[in-house]
């Protein structure tokens, strides 16, 4: 019924890549499984949570077409532990599933291939066509800004927005926004769609970021489908209008600031040791024209720093989560960063002289001693 033959390294990373999809719990037991199937010559290793899907394919040796479900973890488990470089795979007419390596035999029942709730059909239409290098460091220069928890769906999610040849990415949870702006070869139709974060998150973990090989992004009504190298993982989208980030962003400043990037993320990075991980004291600028003091006061200690950036415009004393401002700072390669600020309960803004980011992050407010 199905006799295949792997190189265990390619079984693995096709399992790595499809594992992705599997669901811890469901009350569908046969999405526990993946598809495996060879048809025409293919292989290929499907798991599908409902939410989303990924199929790839696997280099092998086809004695026999067929398919059958299997369970994920245990075949995942049993795949890695194979003592040899090659792995067979046969399934008989009983569905019994054969998993052979050297001199190591393993047997386990598999399920009706057919059974399987395989990826759904889409309209592809014309794709977006990026680099998997530039789609991998969008998804990892802005993720950091959703929401962790559902409390409000669209804050879980990113806003992916054509606009001619631009390619908008925004994500924010309420206290900061992150945009990354990409521009593209060619011109598209305007469109705006938002991408569930955990499979941004997911896609990432996949891409190799590979400059010279490309991602095909298709947008429909309902779903997203990634294609890219040997595979495709469709989504369900989030439904619903995304918050009007234009009306969120200002291009007004009182105070500009040039720091040198890595001279003040480690700065911040020092004041968070004194930071537990519940606590929310902030990281107090205290801006003047000879320097930027940087203070942070909490229940271990107390840590004090001065600065030098370049300065433009009035003095200023401003706090902020020091957190949020090293989650921006990671996310930028720029040798210097412009920080922008109006007042003290005004958002601050980290943005390029260029328009390839904005990180918008609120001011919190503190009690001088």
């Amino acid at each position: 019924m199905l006799d295949l033959t792997f190189l265990k390294n390619n079984l693995v990373a096709g399992i790595n890549i499809a594992m992705k999809a599997v669901p811890t719990r469901t009350s569908l037991p046969i999405l526990e499984c993946f598809l495996l199937e060879a048809k025409d010559g293919r292989v290929t290793l499907t798991a599908n949570d409902m939410e989303m899907a990924i199929k790839t394919t696997l280099n092998a040796e086809v004695a026999e077409n067929g398919k059958v479900a299997i369970d994920a973890k245990l075949f995942s488990e049993i795949v890695r532990k194979m003592p040899e470089e090659e792995v067979r795979i046969e399934v008989t007419e009983s569905l019994q599933v054969k998993i052979t390596s050297g001199k190591t035999h393993f047997e386990i029942p598999g399920k009706d291939g057919g059974d399987f709730v395989d990826m759904p059909s889409m309209e592809k239409g014309t794709p977006i066509v990026v680099s998997q290098m530039t789609l991998k460091d969008i998804i990892e220069e802005t993720i950091f800004s959703i929401a962790p928890n559902e409390n409000n769906k669209m804050m879980t999610g990113e806003l992916f927005e054509i606009n001619n040849n631009v390619l908008r990415v925004a994500a924010l949870d309420g206290h900061r926004i992150a945009i990354r702006y990409s521009v593209l070869q060619d011109y598209y139709e305007k469109k705006a769609v938002i991408v569930p974060g955990k499979t941004l998150n997911d896609i990432s973990r996949i891409l190799s970021g590979d400059a010279s090989k490309n991602v095909s992004i298709y947008m429909g009504r309902n779903n997203i489908l990634f294609e890219f190298e040997d595979t495709v993982l469709m989504s369900r989208l989030i439904e619903g209008e995304y918050f009007r980030i234009n009306q969120m962003i200002s291009d007004n400043y009182e105070t500009k600031l040039i720091f040198n990037r890595r001279e003040l993320l480690e700065c911040i990075e020092r004041s968070v040791l004194l930071v537990r991980e519940n606590d929310k004291k902030p990281l107090i600028l205290d801006i003047k024209d000879e320097g930027t003091k940087l203070t942070l006061n909490s229940v271990i200690g107390s840590m004090k720093e001065e600065l030098q950036p370049e300065k433009e415009g009035k003095d200023l004393l401003i706090g902020f989560n020091p957190r949020f401002l090293i989650d921006a700072l990671r996310a930028v390669s720029d040798e210097k960063v412009n920080l922008y600020l109006s007042n003290s309960r005004a958002p601050g803004y980290i943005r390029d002289d260029e328009g390839t980011y904005i990180y918008l992050i609120l001011p919190v407010n503190f009690v001088t001693r």
